[in-house]
């Protein structure tokens, strides 16, 4: 049977060194965490496309092609056994000031150091910002695999 997985991808905007997160709500999937501003791949849509429409439908922010640069990307495993592959987009530059445009999904957003994220940090984003903080261009989350300790057990 051939592999399949969900394709995330997951929105990096960093000022004065913070990283913007958003607090998970009515979801049904890790409520109260932090995440990035992230979404599914959709049927059509290429990666870019998918990052530029989550930034605006998430965030209230305008971001073009030239401004994005994908800097990671992570295989995770979560707890219930599901895989997913997340490929992360730093925004060098963005139009307009970012704001929770979906508070039906999202309680809060907020600015965080990127080397101090809230303890509830989800750990699919916890493992990109760091791959990202150390410009790795690729890691596995929540995989058995020795190669890999310094993300193994978050």
């Amino acid at each position: 049977m051939p592999y399949t997985s969900f394709v995330d991808v997951l929105l990096i905007l960093v000022r004065d060194g913070e990283v913007l997160l958003a607090q998970r709500d009515g979801t049904g999937y890790a409520d109260g965490d932090w995440n990035l501003p992230s979404g599914k791949l959709e049927l059509g849509e290429d990666l870019v496309a998918a990052i530029i429409r989550e930034a605006r439908e998430e965030i209230g922010v305008e971001v073009e092609r030239d401004d994005l640069e994908m800097v990671t990307s992570v295989h995770y495993l979560n707890p219930e056994g599901d895989a997913r592959v997340g490929f992360f987009f730093r925004a060098r530059s963005w139009r307009g000031e970012p704001y929770n445009a979906e508070p039906h999904k999202c309680s809060q957003i907020a600015w965080f150091p990127m080397d101090e994220l809230p303890s509830n940090t989800v750990p699919y984003t916890h493992a990109g910002v760091e791959l990202f903080q150390r410009g790795e261009p690729f890691g596995l989350q929540g995989w058995p695999h020795p190669a890999v300790p310094a993300l193994a057990g978050r």
